[in-house]
């Protein structure tokens, strides 16, 4: 996918050569180039469709400590040249930044990259996208219970990255992702419910068929039907897949380096010290096949590997890009992620908790009273103190079954608590970039009516 205004490895590596010619000590330029196509489909008809194609250069320039960014849309040779007269222009007239500057080479990822098949040469032309919306819609609205759709998407994007740095660094891949999702609803009047069911990957043949997506969202609406509310109590809860994920986002909130650097992170002085059960282990790992957040180098160009987090319930890592890394006094560890107006900083690829050994029956087999969340509302989480409160809903545990739906509760307690107090079931399924299996933890307070 190029065109006339397009930015080939070689022009941006002699975008940043240019740059040092004209008076930067160090520079490195990202490039970013897309095509998409989204469908909306609703109650049989054609919503919306809509077509995109993008192109965005950034360039960032280090004199001495000081650096300056510049991004542009715009690759004609005489704005290059524009673009780097402004970024040298910048840079010269910024506050200094102590812990700017490009990676270490040595740490580089200088030889061949890892193949990660991240792009599918697949075509899906407008009419295969909406026949795979309108597919899943028709088999939804033929459920019985199933009274209305919001509508069913279906999407494709192929797009390129580009990397280049004064210490002679180039790389490039290309990336492709293909997407289908619906929504419907259930009841009438005050007693409607509505949920969803999508599948997203970077391959079509790995998708789930508009079947399997209409059949999931159906079983999820209607299972919401007549909630209860609930009192009161402290009990187990159980999170599904869907919300536990988010556990383990505000786990590397509080891993990354920035947060650490700061001083505001409630793990700050927690570093190769037990802060989940010896049977936890979460890693990210930038490099597996077909992955939603691979990518065969970082931000800045280092070579990354899987990275442990937590091995065997002991806190291993900080998730760190070359500049917090620098404040810390230690190295970078693969984890910058770039984009065209804003300089690196620490992020994860593939983070996931790794599957447990105990089915998710046997996970909620022996909870009299518990709690089971397929749905968070809001967000209340202190990153300092750890303290957590979130709104949700989903169903009642019974005598270890999911009994019926309950609504409008709060779930709270303290994420120190709630990590030492996890279980993780076996069904993990790496979809989202930041993943993790059904999880429960015991002794959460619940607020309800």
């Amino acid at each position: 996918m190029t065109n006339n205004n397009s930015m080939t490895p070689d022009r941006l590596s002699d975008l940043v050569t240019r740059a040092i010619k004209t008076g930067a000590d160090q520079a490195d330029a990202v490039y970013f180039e897309g095509k998409s196509t989204a469908v909306s489909w609703r109650l049989g008809k054609l919503e919306d469709m809509e077509r995109s194609e993008n192109s965005d250069l950034g360039l960032r320039v280090i004199i001495g400590k000081k650096q300056a960014i510049v991004s542009s849309s715009d690759m004609a040779e005489k704005t290059l040249d524009e673009l780097v007269e402004r970024a040298i222009d910048m840079a010269k007239n910024t506050p200094e930044d102590p812990y700017c500057g490009l990676a270490d080479r040595k740490l580089l990822a200088l030889g061949s990259l890892p193949d990660l098949d991240l792009c599918d040469e697949y075509e899906l032309d407008e009419e295969s996208l909406k026949n795979i919306a309108a597919e899943a819609e028709a088999h939804a609205l033929d459920k019985k219970g199933i009274t209305n759709s919001e509508g069913a998407n279906t999407s494709v994007s192929k797009g390129n990255i580009t990397l280049a740095n004064s210490d002679g660094f180039v790389g490039h891949y290309s990336s492709s992702n293909f997407g289908c999702s619906i929504s419907v609803i259930a009841g009438e009047g005050t007693g409607m419910e509505r949920d969803y069911a999508w599948s997203s990957r970077r391959h079509f043949e790995d998708m789930d068929s508009p079947y399997k997506i209409a059949e999931e969202a159906v079983e999820r609406t209607l299972s919401k039907l007549n909630p209860r509310k609930a009192k009161s109590c402290e009990i187990p809860v159980v999170y599904d897949p869907r919300v536990s994920r988010s556990l383990i986002g505000h786990l590397a909130s509080a891993v990354n380096g920035v947060a650490i650097a700061r001083g505001t992170s409630f793990l700050l002085e927690m570093m190769e010290k037990q802060i989940f059960p010896e049977n936890i282990n979460i890693i990210d790992h930038p490099h597996i096949l077909r992955g939603p957040s691979s990518r065969p180098f970082d931000g800045e160009g280092v070579k990354n590997m899987p990275l442990d987090i937590i091995r065997n319930g002991m806190l291993k890592n900080w998730i760190l890009d070359s500049s917090s890394a620098r404040q810390l006094d230690l190295t970078s560890n693969g984890r910058a992620s770039r984009g065209t107006s804003s300089p690196p900083s620490p992020s994860t690829s593939n983070l996931y908790l790794e599957a447990g050994s105990v089915s998710v029956k046997d996970l909620i087999s022996d909870i009299k009273q518990g709690f089971y969340v397929t749905e968070m509302i809001g967000s209340s989480v202190n990153g300092i103190t750890g303290d957590y409160s979130r709104g949700a809903s989903g169903f009642w545990i019974e005598n270890g079954e999911l009994s019926y739906p309950v609504n409008e509760i709060t779930v709270a307690g303290n994420l120190k608590d709630m990590f030492m107090n996890m279980t993780a079931a076996d069904d993990l399924d790496i979809k989202y970039g930041t993943d993790a299996p059904t999880v429960r933890i015991d002794k959460m307070m619940l607020a309800g009516s």
